[in-house]
């Protein structure tokens, strides 16, 4: 039994440092809670919530951990702090990479478990801070001079700081006054406000699409006497063929006017930009209330235009501040059109820019198509058609016929809306085409083909002439009869081997008689015939000369 009761004795021991921790040397202080990190512009800080069960001298320290690095490292101004807050802002991070935070308690040698903070991008977790404000006053007006938010020289709206728009609520200083929102520029002017009168404002900072910054502190000013010479208002421009039209509203007399403008994004970049503003071509020292601007003036943006008015040495302000967008309120001016005709009974089209170089810049700003009316210049029947290419080709026409093109420019994006007046029309004659050629060529054939005919036909023509005027010599009748007697394939029956001879014995010019004498290898003897008894005997052959007795002879026989 004693032996039992060691064996379990022994076992308690062996467990106590899984039960009772403290009695080992283990600790009770617990880890923070509710760990938040606050980040406004540049400031860093990270705050939690702590118990102290065992009483005081318990502080806290925290880590971090980048991207890259598996090294947990000593958090800068968080170290040993006795409050639940402390501030990293001397930590130079990169606000669009994630960076992990852990944060214990400690109190001599005991320390708390860590309290470990999800991983988070500095950037999003940030918030906007209220702007700097500074103000001027005029007699009708308050100039607004804005700062964007964060320290000068701080990285967290590094890349922002002119991508932020401002608004304000401003107020009359009196307990009625109507609040006024607006929108404005980081330098702007807040128009028709009553001279001297106190105005309240503040005003808040955005960066879109989701952060909104608080406002700033509530700023009070009161405006001046008011000018003896007021501005002019209504400012506005129009377009009118290739130039542009400044107009204003005035009431005095014997006033001149000057107009100046200025790059609406100036208006978004910090500092003064009163040097910037430059003198309006066409419209300096003017006595009337309108001035003509060429087109060339504005590139594609957006422009601040203000206007001046002068009596002498007195002058006005500045005029209200009047927007102005290049590409919404320029002119199309028409292409140009240059035709050419092909061989192929075809014409080709090509569109280009205006010649003046002044118009040119404002058709670039846009992507154009282009739509060209086609039509035969003896009828009235029109063929339109929308091209983007400046080189294409009408093909299939009719040959030797005139056609004339006609385009006008239009914007390819319908936000725009925009399009010129047509060109001059421009007329050109189709070339014969190719089918004239075939027949040409077709022609040519036929006349080198004819030429044979027409000299055989003409031979024989002339043969012709030749028999019936000038008949050939022939030989009488009864000799032609007998050359032509015999017929040709008897003559081809005959052999190598076999001769014949043709003899003619005349006794007069009406009596002819033809002896014809063979010989054969197989006979001996030859044969004689004779038409007539009265044979003078002038004519014989060698054998007949040897003996004229061998011819009674053979009668015999």
């Amino acid at each position: 039994m004693f032996s039992l009761l060691g064996a379990t004795t022994l076992m308690l021991v062996a467990g106590a440092p899984w039960t009772l921790p403290a009695a080992a040397g283990g600790t009770n202080l617990k880890s923070p809670e509710n760990v938040e990190v606050h980040i406004i512009d540049d400031t860093f800080t990270l705050r939690w919530n702590g118990s102290d069960p065992a009483g005081g001298n318990v502080t806290f320290s925290a880590d971090y951990q980048v991207p890259r690095n598996d090294t947990w490292l000593k958090l800068p101004g968080c170290q040993s702090v006795t409050s639940t807050k402390c501030n990293f802002s001397s930590l130079k991070l990169n606000v669009y990479e994630e960076v992990k935070l852990r944060v214990r308690a400690e109190k001599g040698n005991e320390t708390s478990p860590w309290h470990n903070v999800d991983a988070f991008a500095p950037f999003e977790k940030a918030q906007i801070g209220p702007p700097k404000v500074h103000l001027e006053a005029e007699d009708k007006a308050i100039k607004i001079n804005i700062s964007p938010p964060g320290a000068k020289g701080g990285v967290m709206w590094a890349l922002d700081s002119s991508s932020f728009t401002y608004s304000l609520e401003i107020w009359k200083n009196s307990s009625s006054a109507e609040i006024k929102t607006k929108t404005v520029y980081p330098r702007d002017k807040i128009y028709k406000l009553s001279p001297e009168t106190t105005y309240c404002l503040k005003v808040k900072a955005r960066l879109l699409p989701r952060k909104i910054g608080a406002y700033s502190p509530v700023y009070c000013i009161r405006t001046t006497v008011e000018n003896k010479l007021p501005p002019p208002e209504n400012v506005r421009i129009d377009a009118v063929n290739d130039i542009y039209v400044l107009k204003w509203d005035y009431t005095s007399e014997n006033t001149t006017f000057q107009a100046q403008w200025l790059h609406a994004y100036f208006k978004k970049i910090p500092g003064n930009n009163s040097g910037k503003w430059k003198q309006m071509p066409g419209c300096e020292n003017v006595k009337t209330t309108q001035c003509a601007i060429p087109q060339n003036t504005f590139q594609k943006g957006i422009y601040l235009i203000r206007v001046q008015a002068s009596d002498g040495n007195t002058t006005s302000v500045w005029s209200k501040e009047k927007r102005f967008d290049a590409q919404l309120q320029s002119v199309l001016v028409p292409p140009t059109i240059n035709v050419k005709p092909t061989n192929d009974v075809s014409l080709r089209v090509f569109i280009g820019a205006p010649e003046e170089p002044e118009n040119k810049s404002v058709n670039q700003h846009y992507s154009l198509i282009y739509e060209v009316v086609f039509w035969e210049n003896t009828s009235n029947a029109e063929r339109k058609t929308l091209e983007k290419r400046t080189d294409f080709t009408f093909p299939n026409l009719k040959p030797l016929t005139v056609y004339c093109v006609k385009a006008r420019a239009l914007t390819e994006n319908e936000r725009w809306n925009k399009s010129s007046v047509f060109s001059d029309p421009v007329c050109e004659k189709t070339k014969p085409g190719s089918t004239s050629k075939t027949w040409l060529i077709a022609g040519i054939c036929a006349a080198l083909l004819s030429i044979p005919v027409v000299t055989y036909v003409l031979k024989l023509f002339l043969r012709c002439v030749r028999y019936v005027f000038f008949p050939s010599s022939k030989p009488p009748s009864t000799i032609d009869e007998y050359f032509s007697e015999p017929p040709l394939r008897n003559l081809l029956l005959f052999t190598s081997e076999e001769q014949t001879e043709r003899c003619f014995i005349i006794e007069n010019t009406n009596i002819i008689t033809a002896v014809e004498e063979t010989e054969q290898i197989s006979e001996d003897h030859k044969k004689y015939n004779s038409q007539t008894s009265q044979d003078s005997g002038n004519y014989s052959n060698e054998d007949d000369s040897k003996s004229g007795e061998d011819f009674p002879q053979q009668e015999a026989e």
